[in-house]
C-alpha cells in the first residue's frame, strides 16, 4: 500500500468516533462476562462481527478478498495476520485479564499501544517517521491517561493470578501494535472485503476453540446476550472497517492515538450511563491528551 497520506477532517472524526465505540466497549465487556466465559465472549464478538461485516459486503454489492491473482495469497495472509494479532489473540487475553485485574490497569496497557506502535512503524512501515516531537507528543498523551487512572491502578490487590493477568493484558497490547503494522503492509484491497475476511478467519480459529475450552454456554442472561451483541456489531464489525481505513490512510501511528481516548470515553459513559461520579483530575487529564495529540500530529509551519 501506498505511504499514508491523509489526516484530514474525515480521519480525524473516525479516530473520534471509534474512540467512543471502544470507551464503551469496556461496558459490554462487563457486561458479557457476568453470562459468558472469556474465551465465548472473544468467540461470540468476533463471529457476530464476521457475520454482520460479511453481511454488509455483499448487501452493497461487493465481495471478499480474491484467493487468485498476483497478490491474492499474500492479502490472505495479512488477513491471517490481522485475525490473529487484531482479534482473536488480544481479545481472549483481555477478556480472561479482565476478571482479574482493574479496568484502570487494563486501560494503562492499551495506552501503551502508541509507544508500541511507533518505534514498529519507523522500521517497517515506509514513509513513518519517528520524530521527537513525535515521541514527546505520544509521552504527553501517555501521561494524561496516567492521570486519569491514576498511579494506584498500577498497584497490586492480590487477586488469583494477577500477576499473569496483567502479563495478559500488555501482550494484548503488543498484539494490537504488531497488528495495526501487518495491516499497513497488506497490498492494495478493499478495506471492508478485508477486515470481513481477518474477522472470518478469526472466527474460523476461536469459535471451536472456546467450545473446546469452555463448551455450549447455559442460560446467559439478558445483560449478558446485550453485552455479546454490543461488542460484535460496533466495537468488532464496525470498528474493523474503521481501523484498516484509518491505517490505510493515515498510518499505524495515528491510529494508535485513539488508545488515549479510549479511557477519557470510559470515564464519560460511566458518568453518563452509569451514574459514576466524574474523576476531580478529569479535566487535567484530559487537557494533557489534546496536547499529546496536538504535539504529536499538528505540523506547524515555521514562520520567517
Amino acid at each position: 500500500m501506498t505511504a499514508p497520506h491523509s489526516r484530514g477532517l474525515l480521519n480525524w472524526s473516525l479516530l473520534l468516533l471509534l474512540g467512543m465505540i471502544w470507551g464503551a466497549s469496556f461496558m459490554g465487556s462487563k457486561f458479557a462476562l457476568s453470562g459468558f466465559g472469556p474465551f465465548t465472549v472473544a468467540a461470540l464478538r468476533i463471529a457476530l462481527g464476521a457475520v454482520a461485516l460479511t453481511v454488509m459486503i455483499y448487501a452493497l454489492g461487493r465481495t471478499l478478498p480474491a484467493w487468485s491473482g498476483p497478490n491474492g495469497k499474500r492479502i490472505w495472509l495479512h488477513c491471517l495476520g490481522m485475525a490473529l494479532f487484531s482479534n482473536a489473540i488480544p481479545f481472549t487475553l483481555l477478556s480472561w485479564g479482565q476478571l482479574r485485574v482493574t479496568s484502570g490497569f487494563a486501560g494503562i496497557t492499551m495506552a501503551v499501544v502508541p509507544l508500541l506502535v511507533l518505534p514498529l512503524a519507523f522500521l517497517l512501515v515506509p514513509g513513518e517517521q519517528m520524530s521527537l516531537r513525535k515521541i514527546i507528543g505520544f509521552c504527553v498523551g501517555f501521561a494524561g491517561t496516567i492521570v486519569l487512572i491514576g498511579i494506584d491502578a498500577l498497584s497490586l490487590s492480590g487477586a488469583d493470578l494477577e500477576g499473569i493477568a496483567r502479563l495478559a493484558c500488555v501482550a494484548a497490547a503488543s498484539c494490537y501494535a504488531i497488528g495495526s503494522i501487518i495491516t499497513r503492509l497488506c497490498p492494495p484491497v478493499s478495506n471492508m472485503g478485508f477486515a470481513a475476511g481477518a474477522l472470518l478467519l478469526a472466527s474460523g480459529i476461536m469459535v471451536p476453540l472456546a467450545f473446546l475450552i469452555e463448551g455450549v454456554p447455559h442460560a446467559p442472561t439478558g445483560e449478558a446476550i446485550w453485552g455479546v451483541l454490543y461488542l460484535g456489531v460496533f466495537p468488532t464489525a464496525l470498528a474493523t472497517i474503521m481501523l484498516v481505513t484509518v491505517i490505510n490512510s493515515a498510518g499505524p501511528s495515528f491510529l494508535s492515538m485513539v488508545n488515549y481516548q479510549v479511557p477519557v470515553w470510559a470515564v464519560v459513559f460511566g458518568v453518563l450511563l452509569l451514574g459514576e461520579p466524574l474523576p476531580g483530575q478529569f479535566l487535567w487529564a484530559l487537557g494533557l491528551i489534546l496536547l499529546g495529540l496536538a504535539i504529536s500530529q499538528v505540523r506547524f509551519r515555521r514562520i520567517v
